[in-house]
């Protein structure tokens, strides 16, 4: 099904695209490739929409949230907004601060309208052209999204790509969860997480990283015995102080790489990928933020889970590096699993 999700303030009509499989069902605009809405049900059969979000276009446009967004070409940080490719130095939008890059910069994809390639009953496909020097990378790029529900439980999301030249692609999504439903923030620090991961990536003040990818062991970032994520966020601990909370990059060195759970519900969420990182995010910097049904969103009311390259790794080439060779294909797929 397709609706109107509203005309957006240049005049253009952004729409908005259901798609089904089994008992979840999901909304997804055009509107910056966004995922709007996700109906889950919880172990009493009851349905929830359980993602944070807008009612319309331009406050997603106008919001510094990303919620539900498609970031690229690169997500998360870029120390010093400037990186070095095959000898030449590309300086990006200081975004962050003034100084880093966040999310690609100024005129990010989940601002755009994007076009739609497929609508099926369970799947939609939404492209994008990225000229040569958007956003300060290089290459004319050709870029795909695709939303699929998958029996059962699962929302895969598949990025593809092709550019003309060596190029940055690192792209995410960035949803907030809540399993108790969007209209229930309150309880989002009591939902429990697991993550395997044995390491995380340290940052300095402005969330660049060190370098140093540190041991959870004896920490507040341990979460390899599943515990509530606001147990230890609020540590005498300088990672978590830094950031205010949890905002970190973790390993993937296994799947499922995250397990989040809503004791209250019943619900939960698996995340499988094929990501070298994971960010973990408590929704530090929600301030009450009006969203969908007049639902205010208060601090730290959802979290994300986003699968990616780790942040700023063009900078630090010991790490896995987010280069796409010119012609060929860039490809990542990352699943969401409901029981």
């Amino acid at each position: 099904m397709k609706k109107s999700f509203g005309i957006r303030k240049d005049g253009q009509e952004a729409h908005l695209y259901t798609i089904s499989c089994g008992n979840i069902t999901a909304e997804v605009s055009d509107h910056g490739a966004t995922l709007v809405k996700l109906f889950v049900p919880d172990a009493k059969g009851n349905v929830d929409d359980v993602i944070l979000g807008f009612d319309h276009p331009d406050d997603y446009t106008a919001s510094t949230t990303y919620f539900g967004a498609t970031v690229g070409r690169n997500a998360n940080r870029i120390g010093g907004a400037k990186f070095t490719l095959n000898g030449v130095t590309y300086k990006i939008d200081a975004n962050d601060n003034e100084v880093n890059n966040l999310h690609s910069g100024f005129d990010p994809y989940k601002n755009r309208l994007w076009d739609v390639v497929s609508h099926k009953p369970d799947s939609i496909t939404l492209s994008l052209s990225s000229p040569n020097g958007d956003q300060g990378f290089p290459g004319n790029a050709e870029i795909k999204v695709t939303y699929r529900l998958e029996a059962p439980g699962i929302l895969a999301i598949i990025y593809d790509g092709v550019c003309d030249q060596d190029t940055v692609f690192n792209m995410t999504n960035h949803t907030y969860f809540n399993l108790a439903g969007h209209t229930h923030p309150e309880k989002a620090m009591s939902q429990v997480l697991q993550m395997p991961a044995r390491h995380f990536t340290v940052c300095d003040a402005a969330s660049i990283p060190t370098g140093e990818n540190r041991s959870v062991e004896g920490s507040p970032m341990d979460f390899r015995i599943p515990k509530p994520i606001g147990q230890d966020i609020n540590q005498d601990y300088n990672a978590l102080k830094n950031q205010g909370g949890y905002d970190h990059n973790f390993e993937v060195y296994c799947n499922p790489c995250a397990t989040l759970s809503d004791p209250e519900s019943g619900r939960t969420m698996t995340v499988e990928t094929d990501c070298c990182g994971i960010q973990f995010y408590s929704g530090n910097f929600l301030e009450g933020e009006t969203g969908k049904e007049k639902v205010s969103y208060c601090y730290r009311g959802g979290i994300c889970l986003e699968t990616q390259f780790y942040p700023d790794c063009i900078n630090h080439p010991d790490w896995v590096q987010p280069i796409t060779k010119a012609g060929q294909p860039y490809h990542s797929e990352t699943r969401y699993i409901f029981k």
